[in-house]
């Protein structure tokens, strides 16, 4: 098994990704743009925070990110003192970022070129997931890059899969995230209507999720959105970034988002509101405020 990683990225996703590689005994070493967090994180777990990229993945058999944007993949990849031109041979390069198919394909290609394998490999779950080792994690690259790094994803998720070749595993997480978008949506809409019919919205809840209208959304976030709490999950700055990357992969593919688009913008009005940093259930905020 290998057993030397290099994570790129400690915020609130990879921060506890990199601590489930640390405690399943992964010699891991760190590095994050707050060298603070990178030093907090190595007294936490016990790994090596290191001052540079360059640092941080010589001699790794296996290089995780989890960055912010295609940009910032871009810059710790393709940099100098970046991850591709610094990383061992034969290493597997694991990039855990939601971000564009188009960088997926650029990076495996880059990678290729020095003899790296290269998994755009974004998941779901979210900072709970993260925290818990209960992600999704959705790949695509190389079925021999993939059993190579399985091992270790398996230290953080519940369920890793293979969905094509590089730029798949991007394309995936685009699928869940237009999914996820009109679930909130609809939840939103369900519950705001209760609230309005004079119903108890708790107990309403808990006989319909007892039927076909349970989902994830409702078991987990129905309560919290009752109550008006928005800090459990994914921020909404973050969910229009994915969407952003949904509605312009759409464009390119002929595909027909309309509930998508829709409820984009409801998450800009979102925005306008100061919710930047409340999670993606804050929809329901939106219809009570409008009432």
């Amino acid at each position: 098994m290998t057993k030397t990683a290099a994570f790129i990225g400690l915020g609130v996703m990879g921060y506890p990704m990199a601590g489930h590689l640390a405690n399943q005994g992964y010699q891991v070493r760190v590095w994050n743009r707050t060298t603070a967090k990178a030093q907090q994180w190595a007294e936490q777990y016990g790994g090596q925070a290191c001052d540079s990229i360059a640092d941080a993945v010589h001699g790794a058999d296996l290089v995780m990110t989890c960055v912010g944007a295609d940009k910032d993949l871009i810059e710790v990849y393709e940099a100098a003192d970046g991850i591709i031109a610094n990383a061992a041979d034969g290493a597997i390069l694991i990039d855990h970022t939601t971000a564009s198919a188009a960088v997926a394909e650029r990076l495996a290609q880059a990678a290729a070129a020095k003899s790296l394998g290269f998994l755009d490999a974004p998941v779901s779950g979210g900072q709970q997931g993260a925290e818990n080792g209960q992600l999704t994690v959705m790949c695509g690259g190389s079925q021999a890059s993939f059993d190579k790094a399985l091992p270790a994803m398996e230290c953080y998720a519940r369920a890793v899969n293979l969905m094509g070749d590089a730029g798949a595993g991007q394309k995936t997480k685009m699928v869940n995230q237009i999914a996820i978008a009109g679930l909130v949506q609809g939840l939103s809409e369900a519950l705001h209507f209760a609230e309005n019919a004079g119903l108890d919205a708790s107990r309403v809840v808990d006989v319909i999720s007892k039927g076909a209208a349970q989902s994830w959304q409702m078991e987990n976030r129905s309560g919290t959105m009752i109550e008006g709490e928005f800090e459990h999950g994914f921020a909404v700055d973050w969910m229009r970034k994915d969407l952003g990357i949904c509605l312009d992969e759409a464009r390119k593919n002929h595909s027909t988002l309309p509930v998508t688009a829709l409820v984009d913008q409801f998450y800009a009005d979102i925005q306008a509101m100061g919710g930047n940093r409340w999670d993606t259930s804050s929809l329901i905020e939106r219809l009570r405020r409008r009432s």
